[in-house]
């Protein structure tokens, strides 16, 4: 493995895991579920702002993600999608860099 695919592949470990540990812990806190997380996002005009920054980076990745694909041929690679929407564009955008720099056979 190359020393660049190497640090893709952290910080999508990283994009995972980092964001999620500040999720869980928020949802602990304030004993909520998901409904109550995605209710923080739109809790004032900052946190909405950053909600569909990262929206529109993840709509913006799946057309890449889609377009190279297709022409490609690296359909292991449509694993960063919903990485992008499960995790996050921290996890998602790294992992597709990752997935798009191994040799396609």
């Amino acid at each position: 493995m190359s020393l660049l695919r190497g640090v893709y592949i952290v910080l999508a470990v990283w994009g995972a895991v980092r964001p999620m540990q500040h999720f869980i812990t928020y949802m602990r806190e304030n004993q909520t579920g998901l409904g109550g997380l995605i209710d923080a996002w739109y809790v004032n005009e900052a946190t909405t702002g950053l909600t569909w920054d990262l929206t529109i980076a993840a709509i913006a990745l799946t057309v890449w993600v889609l377009a190279e694909v297709s022409v490609r041929r690296n359909w292991s690679a449509l694993i960063a999608i919903p990485a992008t929407f499960c995790i996050g564009v921290s996890c998602g955008l790294p992992l597709y860099l990752f997935m798009r720099t191994r040799p396609v056979n």
